[in-house]
């Protein structure tokens, strides 16, 4: 006995192609395929960008709400974070070529992700290097303003500048800010190395590259807002 063929328009038809969906759905959800023309690894880096994004979010908001209301006097900005050099002191020379060197890394980053496009390993390589050493420059440049601060007498519940919550959102932000660079530089070095060694080649693309840049240039934008809202308020 040939069973009845059930219109799509009928409750039944409509069911069984809502459950057919379902099913597709599923199945490229729990398979190692793309979904939404997505792939994994692009879609994984954008909801972890995006948690990160609540986190740096709370911090900024935090900091700026104790800033409003704290009752004693916040520290000159410009006279905190400012160099002797000459004879004089130049306010947020420091932080300006830390800016400089990290928004310089980002372009490098983008250069490496259009190589990578092309299949150029080699320069692709090269070029995440190159970003990998402007990020520990920054790094570096970051530890050295530790130091300066420290000796200055600078803590996370104190400081001889003014309201003693300064020290603890400069240490908690720029230290959190600076550890994502910290992880992105030795993610550079990883994928880079791997690059060379024509592990990517096998899988067939470089996509991987393009995922890097991603967190790259988020902790690029972090660190324009961080700028922004720390330094120069």
């Amino acid at each position: 006995m040939s069973s009845i063929p059930v219109p799509p328009s009928s409750p039944a038809g409509a069911a069984r192609a809502g459950a057919g969906r379902w099913r597709e759905l599923v199945a490229d959800w729990s398979s190692d395929r793309q979904a939404f023309q997505v792939s994994w690894g692009k879609a994984m880096m954008w909801i972890f960008l995006l948690s990160d994004t609540f986190v740096f979010g709370s911090f900024l908001t935090g900091y700026m709400t104790v800033r409003a209301s704290t009752t004693v006097d916040w520290p000159n900005v410009s006279q905190v974070f400012s160099l002797h050099v000459g004879g004089t002191d130049v306010p947020l020379l420091l932080i300006a070529i830390m800016t400089f060197v990290l928004i310089t890394s980002s372009g490098t980053m983008a250069m490496a992700v259009n190589c990578a496009y092309r299949r150029d390993k080699v320069n692709a390589a090269a070029l995440m290097l190159l970003t990998a050493a402007l990020g520990e420059t920054f790094v570096l440049m970051q530890a050295f303003e530790w130091s300066k601060l420290i000796l200055e007498g600078v803590r996370p519940w104190g400081n001889p500048f003014g309201a003693a919550q300064f020290g603890a959102s400069f240490f908690m932000i720029t230290g959190f800010h600076g550890l994502h660079v910290t992880g992105g530089v030795i993610l550079l070095f990883v994928v880079s190395w791997k690059l060379l060694r024509g592990d990517y080649d096998r899988r067939g693309n470089y996509q991987i590259v393009e995922i890097v840049g991603l967190y790259w240039h988020f902790v690029d934008l972090v660190w324009v807002f961080i700028f922004a809202f720390f330094y120069l308020w």
